[in-house]
């Protein structure tokens, strides 16, 4: 990769690899756990392959694949699930922060807007963060926390 800041970006993505669990928490409700997630690079080491298993009916199962796009300047994260949904979601990682935001219309309609804020925490083995969602583009309100902790 010629360009030093697609290479910085995907070298970011390396602080992801390696197996976690998730546990969830909805407004009102007690944290659920036992999803597992692996992060592991495509051959080359320039997309990173994210895998996620979730032991509830009415959560989604998926992969992703992320990697540095350089018509807009950002990593990308391209999502496809088990109920057939496929978004494309603009990221960044990097001084302790992991950032996904979806503001446009992609595979899918732009019903709502998505956003996630996650820290690392206990030297990068934990991630703690918050999906937000925008139904009219503009006022964001808390969808749910999501946790990652990692365990290989």
């Amino acid at each position: 990769m010629a360009d030093d800041t697609a290479s910085k970006a995907v070298e970011s993505l390396g602080t992801l690899v390696g197996k976690w669990t998730m546990e969830v928490s909805f407004p009102g409700a007690p944290p659920a756990g036992g999803a597992t997630l692996d992060f592991e690079w495509l051959a080359g080491e320039r997309f990173l392959i994210q895998r996620w298993e979730v032991p509830v009916p009415e959560a989604p199962d998926g992969i992703a694949i992320i990697g540095y796009d350089p018509l807009r300047g950002t990593l990308l994260q391209h999502y496809f699930d088990s109920r057939g949904i496929a978004r494309i979601y603009e990221m960044s990682l990097g001084n302790g922060v992991w950032k996904l935001e979806r503001r446009k219309e992609d595979f899918s309609p732009l019903d709502f807007s998505q956003r996630y804020l996650g820290r690392f925490k206990d030297d990068g083995n934990v991630i703690e963060g918050t999906w937000e969602i925008s139904h009219d583009h503009s006022n964001w309100e808390k969808d749910f926390d999501l946790t990652y902790t990692r365990v290989g």
